[in-house]
């Protein structure tokens, strides 16, 4: 049975990949973009199966209007894809008032606000899914990326809360964890914050100096067109996975982390009991 998605990005990267996978497989495409005029290409080839909108997911109006029109056209909304990001590089005294704000505004609330307006659609409708594109940064974090994880830690905590509020109305979600893709994420034209001296010999600097080709690069395992094909194939999953954690440096970066953080808080577990009152009788173990 065909479905029909609704994704924001869909410009370059993963959301590219997806567009034109979903389109190869016969499905419908709501895609949006800054840039529409970036889909041209797939319009011409796909005609009717492709519908487009403007949108830069920071006007929270402009996002509201796009979905209702969507779901109005289209009838049915099966999927929805929130992958519109990017990243923001340096120590958290380095990038300005403007550039903090904008990545929160991107990476946080513009996810958050699509939520909340698919939501009430979907569960009209009788349900659907959900795929939220955050990273392994959610999960683990790098220097010199402050801002970024913060971001992405965030919409986890989102999406852990809000995916059991919506799981009644037969609403899936899905956190999908890639690690680092060729997608040219982190290039010399990323976003960075104004260099302090201080930092020089510090990860801000070492980071500094690699995206500008001074150092060498880091690796780039993932390949967007694999890491595409393995979120179109779990929407046909029942039910939903709830993550999606994907390269092998996504699982082995949260597989250590996550181990770390356990073994960390097992070796702490006295002190936190030491901590409750006199008269609470414990019920978990």
């Amino acid at each position: 049975m065909t479905k029909t998605w609704f994704i924001t990005g869909t410009s370059s990267g993963f959301g590219r990949q997806l567009v034109e996978q979903v389109l190869e497989r016969g499905d419908r495409v709501a895609a949006t973009a800054r840039r529409t005029e970036s889909l041209d290409d797939l319009a011409a080839a796909y005609g009717e199966r492709l519908w487009r909108a403007s949108l830069d997911v920071t006007d929270t109006p402009r996002t509201r209007e796009v979905v209702a029109k969507a779901f109005d056209d289209l009838g049915k909304i099966d999927v929805v894809v929130s992958n519109a990001g990017y990243g923001l590089f340096g120590a958290a005294e380095e990038v300005s008032d403007e550039q903090l704000e904008r990545q929160v505004a991107t990476n946080l609330l513009a996810p958050i606000h699509l939520a909340r307006a698919v939501i009430p659609r979907l569960r009209a409708q009788g349900g659907g899914r959900i795929v939220q594109v955050s990273s392994v940064g959610g999960l683990i974090a790098f220097p010199a990326m402050s801002l970024y994880h913060a971001t992405k830690w965030g919409i986890e905590g989102f999406w852990e809360s809000t995916a059991a509020d919506i799981a009644g109305f037969d609403i899936g979600v899905t956190l999908v964890e890639p690690g680092v893709a060729r997608t040219g994420f982190g290039g010399p034209s990323a976003d960075m914050g104004t260099p302090l001296a201080a930092y020089d010999d510090a990860p801000p600097g070492h980071l500094r100096r690699m995206l500008s080709g001074e150092l060498p690069p880091m690796d780039a395992p993932g390949d967007p067109a694999k890491i595409a094909r393995a979120i179109v194939d779990s929407v046909d999953q029942t039910p939903a996975p709830k993550r999606l954690t994907l390269g092998s440096d996504a699982y082995a970066l949260a597989t250590t982390a996550l181990r770390e953080r356990l073994s960390a808080l097992e070796a702490a577990r006295d002190l936190a009991y030491s901590t409750d009152a006199d008269d609470y009788e414990v019920t978990l173990r």
